[in-house]
This record gives structure tokens, C-alpha cells and sequence, in this order.
């Protein structure tokens, strides 16, 4: 039996680096698929993480380090493109001399009405990677369900009002019913009917009246299946040692985000294009605007199977630290792997 059912894990996901030179309708290439959603960041310097979609479509604007609604952002990332995206001159995402880095997926490459829900849904669903995008208005009622279009039980959720100041709401496939997390807070998890009211479905996930995930008026949320040999969605203990917890993912991975949910603790990114050797340590934040950390306290190394702290730093490997984490492939493990070890699953 194949190890993964994606042939180019790149058709699907990719992180781009860039270099801004301030100019307006700047067509950026290189991604290798036209995207769905770019996750856009400054590195050099402080500055907000730019999310935009096909679904909304750009310009429109959504910041994961803050509650702002969505903005219409002109001269921010502009269009779509066959291998990538348009930029305009705001210095966040293409300032003269800055770098950047760009995450982005694929979805369907268009959308589709789906009535699933109590609340009908357009979504731009790629069920072979796992990954949709789903716009909806909600409606500010507890028990509200929403079509996600993927076929199966999303692992991880990311929601957000673009009508409002509001927190993004985060669901993770380790946590119990009716556990949440905030994508541009720190805090720990949390328990609460109104965010996310129960479990999600392998059709639908339910809200609460929480504005953060049902808001009265338009509402965006990203939604992410496990793939194998492509994505993973898991939890881990840290040992508060150097020589750091081993993560098993079954893949050497692009892209991985992490957060301690026992605790307050910041959101942290790393992938494999901003170091391209082994140990890594540039992290950016989700949840704040800081730039890229250059420190030997976030080593790390991507491996062929998963990746591996070198480090006993708390925003990832606490002793008995929990934390959970979701990790998209450069490339898939596929000569005879181990057993997932006890300290990840």
C-alpha cells in the first residue's frame, strides 16, 4: 500500500521566501500552484501575519497576531496567480530590502455551496490534501453547524469574525469536547460550550454563540484533515532537556506550529526554507508581530521521520510540558518506519 496518496507533496503546501522591493503590483512566483491561502510575515523587522484567501478573496485581509476585522488591505496581497500571488507596497509584506516568508495551500481553486449545516456554507475544499476553506455568516446561536466539505473529521480548525474585534478560535483534534485555544492569545486551554459547543463531524463543526467562531454577520475558518505522509496533528510531553523530545510525524516536515496548552506560552513557526540546515532556530509567532528569533534557546532539527528539540526552552519543551502541534511534509518517510514513539502521537 502507497505511504501517501499525494505524489508532489508541493502541489499542496509550500513555504516561499521573498525579498521586498516596495514596488506596486509585484507579481511574486515560485510557489508551484496557484494558492488558496498565503500566510504572509516580515522577518527582519516586527510587523503583522497577513491571511488572506481565494474564498473571501483578496485583498482582504486578516491578521492572525491580532483581533482586528478583515481589512481591505489595496496595496497589500492583491490577486492570485497561477504560481503564486500579487503584492502591492505596503512595507509589512514588501518593503525595500526586508524578507519575508510566505506559507501557502491549495484548496480546490474555486468554491462550492454546501448545505451540510444549519448554517449553509461556501467552501474551497481539497479533499486529497485535507484542507478547506470555509466562509459562512453566522448567527450568534449556541448548537450552529457548518459544512466543511472535507469527507472526514478535521483535526485542527482555525475560525475568525471578519466583522468584528474578535480572537480567532483554535479547536485541536487532542482536545476534549468543548475545549478551545486562541491563535492570537498565549493562554492555555480553555473550556466552553459557547466556542466550540462539541466535537466536529466528519460533515459539519458546531459553534457556540461565541463571536470568535460564530459572530453575527461573515465569519472565515480553516479546517485541516490528517493526510499520511503529508500532515500531522498530535501532542507531545516536553522533557526540559537539551537533548529534547523526539516528535514522530512520518514525514520530514515543511512547516510545523506548536503551543504548550497547559500553560500561558507563546505560538511558535518553523519550517524548512528560512535555516535549510539542521539545527534550526528561527521561529516566528502567530500570535505576536515580533520578528523572526534567531536563538540558540529554539534549536532544533527537521528530520527525515519528524523533528527533535535541542533545546529546554519553555515555549516548546518544558518538562512535562503538554503541547500540541500541526506539521505539513517536504517529503514523506518511506523507508520502513519505526514505531511512533511513547512521547509523541
Amino acid at each position: 500500500m502507497a505511504y501517501t496518496t499525494i505524489n508532489k507533496i508541493s502541489d499542496f503546501f509550500n513555504a516561499l521566501l521573498l525579498s521586498g522591493n516596495g514596488s506596486d503590483n509585484r507579481v511574486i512566483s515560485g510557489v508551484g500552484f496557484q494558492p488558496d491561502f498565503t500566510w504572509l510575515k516580515k522577518r527582519n523587522s516586527t510587523g503583522y501575519h497577513f491571511l488572506v484567501d481565494a474564498v473571501r478573496g483578496a485583498p482582504k485581509t486578516v491578521f492572525s497576531n491580532g483581533t482586528e476585522a478583515e481589512v481591505i488591505q489595496v496595496n497589500g496581497l492583491t490577486a492570485f496567480n497561477s504560481d503564486g500571488f500579487a503584492v502591492g507596497s505596503n512595507s509589512t509584506i514588501n518593503g525595500n530590502s526586508d524578507t519575508f516568508v510566505s506559507w501557502n495551500w491549495l484548496g480546490a481553486n474555486g468554491t462550492a455551496s454546501n448545505t451540510d449545516g444549519t448554517i449553509t456554507s461556501t467552501v474551497s475544499a481539497n479533499t486529497t490534501s485535507g484542507f478547506s476553506i470555509v466562509s459562512y455568516t453566522g448567527n450568534a446561536t449556541t448548537g450552529a453547524t457548518i459544512g466543511h466539505g472535507l469527507g472526514v473529521t478535521p483535526d485542527v480548525i482555525i475560525a475568525k469574525s471578519r466583522v468584528s474585534a474578535d480572537s480567532w478560535g483554535f479547536f485541536h483534534s487532542t482536545f476534549s469536547s468543548q475545549q478551545y485555544m486562541f491563535l492570537n492569545s498565549t493562554s492555555a486551554v480553555a473550556s466552553a460550550s459557547s466556542v466550540w459547543n462539541a466535537l466536529p463531524s466528519s460533515s459539519v463543526f458546531t459553534v457556540g454563540d461565541n463571536a470568535s467562531v460564530n459572530d453575527s454577520g461573515n465569519m472565515i475558518a480553516y479546517c485541516f484533515a490528517e493526510k499520511k505522509g503529508f500532515s500531522k496533528f498530535g501532542s507531545y510531553t516536553g522533557n526540559g532537556n537539551a537533548d529534547g523530545t523526539f516528535v514522530y510525524t512520518g514525514f520530514k516536515p515543511a512547516f510545523v506550529m506548536v503551543k504548550q496548552t497547559n500553560t500561558t506560552r507563546y505560538w511558535s513557526i518553523f519550517d524548512n526554507k528560512r535555516d535549510g540546515f539542521n539545527p534550526t532556530n528561527r521561529p516566528l509567532f502567530p500570535n505576536a508581530s515580533d520578528q523572526e528569533s534567531d536563538s540558540v534557546n529554539y534549536y532544533h532539527d527537521i528530520l527525515s521521520n519528524g523533528f527533535k528539540w535541542r533545546t529546554n526552552a519553555t515555549v516548546m519543551n518544558e518538562s512535562g510540558g503538554s503541547y500540541i502541534y500541526m506539521a505539513f511534509a517536504e517529503s514523506p518517510f518511506v523507508t520502513g518506519a519505526s514505531a511512533i514513539p511513547t512521547t509523541a502521537r
